[in-house]
């Protein structure tokens, strides 16, 4: 036996333990609330915390069930590509009204979805629809693909669309529009 063998030998077990350790951790489930740690606003706006000795000086937010719960079950994940789970905040009336308040602020940025109040009108071409509306942020233009999935019906009244760039907008009611708007919808539908 070499001596890469021997020392490929001498670091499994090391190895094994730290991949056990590492499963253990990303297995637990922790739920965070103002007992147990502390979330602050960063200089730059972002969500610092304090969970026991640890410090994270970035965190981020999610949503785990955003339409049907936007208010319980937040996430609150390393700010990294991997977003590792640190804890859950099981609602946001477990954390102080400042906190929920610092979390509702980050969570609307983050899942920022204008509703579509009028359709002034859709284009197709090419594969790809041009939408013209109106938001309740005013006027938009964007696009979507035209069978990629990017009109998701939530409710057998709801849409969520999705366009080119990620971009998220809903139409809650769609017995709300128009009958030509209907009409210029009717392909997604």
């Amino acid at each position: 036996m070499g001596n890469k063998d021997k020392d490929l030998e001498l670091l499994l077990p090391s190895i094994e333990e730290s991949m056990d350790e590492q499963s253990e951790d990303i297995l637990e489930l922790r739920y965070l609330n103002k007992e147990n740690c502390t979330f602050s606003r960063t200089p730059g706006g972002f969500v610092s915390m304090v969970f026991g000795d640890k410090i994270y000086d970035r965190v981020s937010i999610y949503r785990t069930f955003p339409f049907t719960e936007p208010d319980h079950y937040i996430s609150v994940r390393q700010p990294d590509e991997k977003a590792r789970e640190i804890g859950m905040v099981k609602a946001l009336t477990d954390l102080t009204k400042d906190q929920a308040a610092m979390f509702k602020e980050q969570l609307n940025v983050r899942y920022f979805t204008p509703i579509i109040e009028k359709i002034n009108d859709i284009k197709d071409e090419y594969g790809f629809a041009y939408f013209d509306v109106l938001t309740n942020f005013g006027s938009c233009r964007f696009t979507i693909h035209m069978g990629g999935g990017s009109v998701v019906s939530l409710t057998d009244t709801r849409l969520l669309i999705t366009d080119l760039d990620g971009n998220r907008f809903e139409i809650p009611n769609v017995n709300k529009l128009s009958s030509m708007e209907l009409k210029r919808l009717d392909l997604f539908i």
